[in-house]
């Protein structure tokens, strides 16, 4: 895949996560292409991003509420984690679902 555009696909993931801002600005352009040249898979960023936001999503009600994500680079020790995990690819099509489950019951 070409850099350009790895990094397009990237920015739309990061737009599409919940909880974020919904504006990609040039710093997350900037981050998006280290993680190119660094070789990480369009699918591990996709599996971080979902699991950073299943885990703001299974927080406690009583909780304070968390504040709007603003950049991409805020899911650099996700991104580390999970090229780190040993599951399988079942475990984040789970979290997507659950996803899926609670924008639609907003």
């Amino acid at each position: 895949m070409e850099q350009r555009e790895y990094i397009q696909r990237v920015l739309e993931a990061y737009l599409a996560t919940p909880g974020t801002a919904g504006v990609a600005r040039r710093a997350d352009r900037l981050f998006a292409d280290r993680l190119y040249e660094r070789g990480v898979s369009l699918e591990t960023v996709g599996n971080a991003l979902t699991l950073a936001a299943a885990r703001r999503l299974a927080r406690p009600a009583d909780a304070p509420p968390l504040g709007i994500i603003r950049s991409l680079a805020y899911f650099s020790p996700v991104i580390e984690e999970v090229l780190q995990l040993k599951v399988g690819p079942g475990y984040f099509q789970h979290l997507r679902n659950k996803l899926l489950r609670a924008s639609t019951a907003r």
